[in-house]
């Protein structure tokens, strides 16, 4: 019983010092200014990663982490998702779907719970794949914040929708409209503003550039491998068929 009161005052301390921490190294969110030049801003950024050739972008492929792996059909809503022995073709629109573990097809409130975690990760990672294209999405608010040393950034805040509404993004671009940081005030991360770089922009067959590395905290992450992004599934080599099971009985 005393180890156990010990142990529960050394998990009390180390609460109270991360949250400590946390307080003492956040940065208070900036108020930012909602004004026409925030839309412009937000435009120039969609210029600079092609917004156009993604929106023709019909399938998308790659990985997360090399621990999430997506075939993306985006123009029917469907995602395969599948991570350790677990794989699930997911509806995004309604998050239904089936799963299927290393013994055969799961069902009931396994399945649920899989289809679930299919949908998390996928909102996630499929925003680190792309958020610069999800800037105007309903529920978005757009303002311009201005530093001290004059240089300007987009703030953009995500008021609904999403699995963690109320995160909020304070984006930095060079003199093309091209992202190359953005600080974090999210609930993920005790820490408010929090920086990271956005590197390593890789072009799409399509034509639309996506960042695969981010750096933070003097360490930099391979945060998206394996991407391809083609106008359907063909030109990624999948059929289809692949999602046949979802509209079979």
């Amino acid at each position: 019983m005393r180890v156990l009161k010990v142990l529960a005052a050394v998990l009390f301390v180390g609460v109270i010092v991360v949250a400590g921490a946390a307080y003492f190294m956040s940065e208070p969110r900036p108020e930012g200014q909602d004004a026409p030049e925030a839309d412009e801003f937000a435009h120039k950024m969609e210029r600079a990663v092609n917004k156009e050739a993604w929106d023709r972008t019909g399938a998308v492929r790659w990985s997360f982490f090399e621990e999430h792996h997506y075939v993306w059909d985006r123009k029917r809503d469907l995602v395969e998702v599948r991570w350790g022995d677990t794989r699930v073709l997911l509806r995004t629109g309604d998050k239904t779907g089936r799963v299927w573990g290393k013994d055969g097809e799961v069902t009931g409130d396994d399945a649920e719970s899989a289809l679930q975690t299919a949908y998390r990760f996928w909102v996630n990672d499929s925003f680190w794949l792309n958020p610069v294209v999800k800037v105007f999405d309903p529920g978005v608010k757009r303002e311009i914040v201005t530093e001290e040393d004059g240089e300007k950034g987009l703030l953009v805040t995500y008021t609904s929708g999403g699995v963690t509404p109320g995160d909020a993004y304070l984006w930095y671009v060079d003199q093309n409209g091209l992202p190359v940081r953005w600080r974090m005030w999210v609930s993920i991360i005790p820490v408010g503003g929090v920086s990271m770089t956005w590197t390593s922009w890789t072009e799409l067959s399509t034509g639309a550039l996506i960042s695969t590395e981010h750096e933070g905290c003097r360490k930099m992450i391979t945060f998206i491998t394996n991407a391809e992004g083609t106008e359907d599934l063909e030109g990624l080599g999948v059929s289809p068929e692949l999602f046949d099971p979802l509209f079979q009985g």
